[in-house]
């Protein structure tokens, strides 16, 4: 039986794209416009022992599997056809079998390449501590600032932008969004302002030169704090916008009249909203407000973790919760939920134009 021919017995529905393997085996259809091709014994013990997201990526990364009719800066086909195939775990008895028919060489364990993070019940022991968090911010955010700028644009924001017309160019549909916050906030020239989760420092930078705001803001990753802190002195905002790497349960401060929390919540962790929450609350003057900005699931039904691949290479330990979970720990907190707004549709449009730029840029 040859590798493609196994792959294939784990799965109820034939193949959706071409499959060959380093044996000469073949599965699939031949007019597919997405061809997998599996270089080694590797590649299919990753498929086997990681069924779906997970194993294609763990072979593809490791190089064990190469990938044409997709551009290697957006997969995404690729992966939507895997995931529509659902791959199953084979049983012991077909892992036993396959080890005794494949000879010695066969490793029935999985090749993990070093970039991707152990499974998350491993790292739950330590989970959402001061310390865990900033590795796992300065893990993803402080890859390069020049990686990021090829694909999130000038703007340098790692959030949802708001189209207010069909046209609009990324950069105009961030400016919008970081102006749609501010006037949520009402903010007015002499406010004090804290972004919690400031990234690269675009809301702080818009809030100071267009709404006349005092801002700081707060970030775990050093390489994004040094890049707002040179976009703040090219902008000779020094005085009025102070940029800070400090945990947001270490902020000592306040009051603050506005508080912004842009993409912050998904690294939060959903155990841990309440004390996120009162901690924003006790940072919030008198009559003052908070706007949460962030990713939510449609139900609260399902596991607010996302998959393994991206839970492993992408966002490690992040969660999205349903709306109503968010809302009701605000409230929990002694919040006002005053506005409730979807911007569902502009994070499809955003994430299409950062997939652009990374192709373009590749």
């Amino acid at each position: 039986m040859g590798a493609a021919d196994i792959v294939i017995k784990l799965a109820e529905d034939p193949p959706p794209l071409r499959l060959t393997a380093w044996d000469a085996s073949v599965a699939g259809p031949p007019d597919s416009a997405v061809h997998l091709h599996l270089t080694n014994q590797r590649a299919l013990v990753s498929l086997l022992t990681a069924p779906g997201d997970l194993g294609l990526v763990r072979a593809y990364v490791a190089g064990d599997l190469e990938l044409s009719g997709v551009h290697p800066g957006d997969p995404y086909l690729a992966l939507q056809l895997m995931q529509q195939w659902k791959l199953h775990r084979p049983s012991p008895a077909t892992v036993a079998s396959l080890a005794r028919s494949g000879g010695p060489q066969w490793r029935l364990q999985p090749v993990r390449p070093a970039v991707e993070l152990p499974p998350r019940w491993r790292r739950n022991l330590f989970h959402h501590t001061r310390r865990i968090d900033a590795e796992t911010v300065r893990r993803h955010y402080d890859m390069s600032n020049a990686f990021y700028e090829l694909v999130l644009g000038p703007t340098m924001t790692y959030s949802c932008a708001l189209f207010e017309k069909p046209d609009a160019t990324l950069e105009e549909a961030q400016d919008a969004k970081l102006d749609l916050v501010c006037r949520k906030l009402g903010l007015r020239p002499g406010m004090r302002l804290l972004d919690v989760g400031c990234g690269w420092g675009a809301m702080v930078l818009h809030a100071a030169r267009h709404h006349g705001v005092d801002a700081t803001g707060i970030t775990l990753s050093p390489e994004q704090a040094a890049f707002a802190r040179d976009a703040v002195r090219s902008a000779g905002l020094e005085g009025r916008v102070h940029i800070l790497e400090l945990d947001y349960r270490d902020v000592t401060d306040g009051p603050y009249d506005a508080v912004s929390s842009i993409g912050m919540l998904e690294h939060v962790g959903v155990r841990r909203y309440s004390t996120y929450f009162r901690q924003l609350r006790e940072l919030v003057g008198p009559g003052g407000r908070l706007l949460n900005h962030c990713i939510t699931r449609p139900d609260g039904h399902a596991s607010a973790w996302p998959g393994a691949f991206t839970d492993r290479y992408v966002f490690p330990d992040g969660e999205l919760p349903s709306p109503a979970r968010v809302i009701g720990a605000a409230h929990d907190a002694g919040l006002e939920v005053r506005h409730d707004e979807s911007l569902r549709e502009h994070y499809a449009m955003t994430l299409h134009y950062w997939g652009s730029n990374l192709v373009r840029n590749w």
